[in-house]
């Protein structure tokens, strides 16, 4: 009996490699770029199941060339480059990796508040330029205290409930807004639900963690730029068009904020030349908030169980259209 035949479009763990390996007659994309449109359609013209990640568009002119897809795994916790709806009239099966990733991603915001707060990068930058004349000056390089101030975090979900814990260690007061209110959460941490104006206004520090919706698009955009303090930090590691590029290379330049931590922008990759990038008050990752060895190990199994699961006509570890079961009779 032969294997189903599965393509993954990045090389991931060689511990999940070797899984897929066994249940699938697999080919894995070779290089570090990602397939282009035209190349992802020519590999999975014939496949019945793929591994995909973020970069890879899975759109209906994608679907129309692979006919016999019937589960597609995405190496991310979100879905947002994928047409959701369209996978599942269509009747395929998609699996993501959720809940793995959130340490790693709330450690990386952390990593990315107190870079921007007390100009790591900018002062790494300047001293690798032989800027470093003085050796000591008590009014140069001032940045923000952290320790005791307000935390405000946009969407509560595990990687901003983790963002949360990690703010405890600091004695940081923290605002939240989220679609639907923790009380759990509240009385466990000492956390405060606020509206989105009002936690934008008080909050020294900003952290996104919500997904990309048609809802969150340019949710920070520029009035609620406006709104927070002059001297505050934003920090987004959801996903680049959450924010308004334009607005917030206005509120950089112009002082509306103090300064911005981001592992996400929009467009990805960013152009080299692009304002944001020659700004001394950012600091810039390229989208590797999960990129710990553990945790990208463990999205990797994950992806690699859920496609296998899916090749197999069995339920996904972690399915986003489980309403398809009943369907296909899984």
């Amino acid at each position: 009996m032969s294997l189903p035949r599965a393509f993954v479009s990045r090389m991931i763990h060689p511990d999940a490699i070797a899984l897929i390996g066994g249940a699938a007659e697999m080919e894995v994309w070779p290089d570090d770029w990602p397939p282009s449109a035209e190349q992802l359609r020519d590999k999975l013209a014939g496949a019945e199941g793929a591994l995909v990640n973020i970069m890879d568009r899975v759109d209906a002119a994608l679907l129309d060339a692979a006919p016999n897809l019937r589960v597609i795994s995405q190496l991310a916790a979100g879905l947002d480059n994928v047409d959701v709806a369209e996978c599942t009239r269509r009747g395929i099966l998609l699996g993501s990796t959720p809940g793995i990733l959130s340490k790693a991603v709330a450690d990386h915001a952390f990593a990315l508040l107190l870079s921007a707060a007390r100009r790591v990068a900018e002062s790494d930058k300047w001293v690798r330029g032989n800027n470093w004349e003085l050796a000591f000056h008590p009014n140069y390089w001032l940045g923000s205290e952290v320790q005791g101030s307000t935390l405000g975090i946009v969407g509560l979900g595990q990687i901003g409930l983790e963002v949360a814990r990690r703010a405890q260690g600091f004695d940081m007061r923290v605002l939240y807004h989220s679609r639907n209110r923790r009380p759990d959460a509240e009385a466990q941490y000492g956390l405060i639900y606020a509206p989105l104006d009002t936690l934008l206004a008080e909050a020294d520090y900003v952290s996104l963690h919500v997904p990309l919706t048609a809802e969150t698009r340019h949710l920070i955009g520029a009035d609620a730029l406006r709104r927070m303090k002059s001297t505050a930090i934003l920090v987004n590691i959801s996903r680049g068009p959450v924010v308004d590029t334009d607005a917030l290379c206005d509120a950089l330049c112009e002082g509306w904020i103090g300064g911005a931590g981001l592992d996400v922008v929009d467009p990805e990759p960013i152009p080299d030349d692009h304002p944001l990038l020659f700004m001394d008050n950012v600091t810039i990752t390229p989208h590797i908030g999960s990129a710990s060895v553990l945790s990208r190990r463990a999205m990797s199994i994950m992806a690699a169980q859920n496609l296998i699961a899916g090749l197999n006509g069995q339920p996904l570890p972690h399915c986003a259209n489980p309403e398809l079961y009943r369907r296909l009779g899984i």
